[in-house]
């Protein structure tokens, strides 16, 4: 499963798709959830401003990422 390390202690879902490279711009993640059905921890979430935290998965675009902490 796909790594996505953060700095800080939490990222915005939306950041975290562009981060990704699930979405190109952070403005596309409004859309792209509207339309496409995204999972963290195993449930639908539409809202881009969620908070993840390292050990949070998300399933977007047919991947599985892993929220991590990075150095």
């Amino acid at each position: 499963m796909p790594e996505v390390a953060i700095r800080g202690e939490a990222i915005r879902l939306g950041q975290l798709l562009k981060l990704a490279g699930v979405v190109e711009a952070g403005g596309e993640a409004k859309a792209f959830l509207a339309h496409e059905q995204v999972l963290v921890n195993g449930e639908r979430e539409t809202r881009r401003g969620r908070h993840l935290r390292p050990g949070d998965v998300v399933e977007a675009a047919g991947e599985r990422l892993v929220v991590v902490r990075g150095g």
